[in-house]
């Protein structure tokens, strides 16, 4: 039998109605859209307005939209991972509700955090119980609703995130595509840059951690950039190197879409053309968990059969890496 490569086979996404745009944020905090434009790139993100639905939503439309493009019966599916930083609640994993509601009654699932690296994580963790030969049809899911974890008062992170999610569904390839190499690293400095202080075991919620607004992101802008650059396109070319690929072998750079000019110094490094490197930040500015599936989806019909893609991201923690696939199907 030839060696077993996990392979994706199906992409879905979904993202709110509702557009958070530059010039609406003019009217809630002091910054403009030149501004926000030139240091991030983002022009708009979309916001789940409903209080009722939180990050579940989310999975449950984009898992439902890959099923339908696809043709995927959910009882097929073996196992779901949810890539998330903002579940629906600190204990029962959303995944599981996710698999009830989405009809996989034969699935097991639980929730992965890793901050913006999560999916990445979800595709090495997918990736390795397909080659096991074990299971058949892993659905790994970025979602996150980073709206509800950001202060709104606070011009250094509400400018940066969307709400959104992006499905991907993994299954094993004989021909050698799918997944052909991955450099995961991880890095506890980073831990004081880029948080939410409270609400965990080590500062439980408390009506003083309300009061301080210690539930919302924080972030260290200018360290969490410097990091995410250097070692972004340190892993990015790493890869390539190690595979023996040069600029002209990649396809795709499928960037962690966190700040535009993070995206050009990857590129820049791995000597890219332009053309190769996909980018939407524009459009839903970063939703952490989702926003690598949500590049696969809005670029599926660029890719084909055989094309290297180079997926690279960066998160809190500190968590980043870089994973090598050979795209496996043309879009019908």
């Amino acid at each position: 039998m030839s060696k077993i490569t996990a392979a994706i086979t199906a992409v879905g996404a979904y993202v709110p109605d509702f557009v958070l745009s530059n010039k609406i944020l003019e009217t809630m905090v002091e910054t403009n859209d030149e501004w926000i434009t030139t240091r991030t790139g983002i022009k708009e993100r979309r916001i789940l307005k409903d209080k009722d639905k939180g990050t579940s939503y989310l999975a449950v439309k984009a898992a439902e939209d890959l099923l339908k493009k696809s043709g995927t019966n959910p009882e097929e599916i073996d196992m779901i991972l949810l890539a998330t930083t903002t579940p629906d609640m600190p204990v029962a994993a959303t995944a599981v509700y996710v698999a009830t509601q989405i009809g996989a009654v034969n699935a097991f699932a639980y929730d992965l955090q890793a901050a913006c690296s999560s999916f990445l994580y979800g595709m090495s963790t997918a990736s390795a119980y397909i080659e096991s030969g074990r299971y058949k049809k892993v659905l790994v899911i970025g979602a996150d609703k980073m709206s509800s974890i950001i202060d709104y008062t606070d011009r250094a992170t509400c400018i940066i995130f969307g709400d959104g999610a992006g499905a991907a569904l993994f299954e094993p390839n004989y021909e050698g595509l799918g997944l052909q190499d991955e450099i995961l690293r991880s890095d506890g400095i980073g831990r004081e840059f880029l948080k939410i202080e409270a609400g965990g075991s080590l500062l439980p919620a408390s009506h003083e951690t309300v009061d301080k607004k210690q539930h919302y992101v924080f972030q260290d802008g200018k360290t969490v950039f410097k990091y995410a650059v250097s070692n972004m396109a340190d892993i990015s070319e790493k890869i390539m190197k190690r595979n023996n690929l040069t600029n002209d072998d990649v396809d795709w750079l499928i960037s962690h879409q966190a700040n535009r000019r993070i995206i050009d110094a990857t590129s820049s490094r791995m000597q890219l053309d332009e053309a190769k490197v996909l980018v939407n930040i524009e459009k839903y500015g970063n939703t952490t968990s989702a926003t690598l599936p949500l590049l696969l989806n809005d670029f599926e019909h660029l890719f084909k059969k055989g094309d290297n893609l180079i997926f690279a991201s960066f998160g809190g923690g500190f968590t980043w890496g870089s994973v090598y696939l050979k795209w496996a199907y043309n879009k019908q």
